[in-house]
């Protein structure tokens, strides 16, 4: 069965390369945003199984964004993925509820990586 994904970075390349990096038998892309407030209010309206949503982008930062989701959905599965590695923004995320936090550049084994966390 598919898993429905909402993919969120200001990068339309790097929405792109995310998609291109899930294993299209077990994930489809039902969604797409720039932005922390798009993100939520894609997540209301396609109710997604996972959110894959980057840090630095602008009208709502990743955070907020995870955060708006969260307190919306307290069982949302949220990775936070973001080139920046700093130990603060990876507790924060986490311990505002993602579920995990991955670095850019993302490696082939991400599929496997996203399946664990939604099963």
């Amino acid at each position: 069965m598919f898993k429905s994904v909402l993919i969120v970075d200001d990068s339309r390349f790097m929405r792109q390369y995310i998609k291109n990096m899930l294993d299209p038998t077990k994930f489809a892309v039902v969604g797409e945003a720039s932005n922390g407030l798009e993100a939520f209010n894609q997540y209301i309206a396609l109710n997604p199984d996972l959110v894959i949503m980057d840090i630095t982008m602008p009208i709502l930062n990743g955070i907020d964004g995870l955060k708006k989701i969260i307190d919306y959905d307290p069982r949302a599965n949220v990775v936070i993925c973001s080139s920046l590695g700093s130990k603060h923004l990876v507790i924060k995320a986490l311990k505002l509820g993602a579920k995990e936090f991955v670095l850019k550049p993302f490696f082939n084994d991400m599929s496997s990586r996203l399946e664990n966390i939604i099963k």
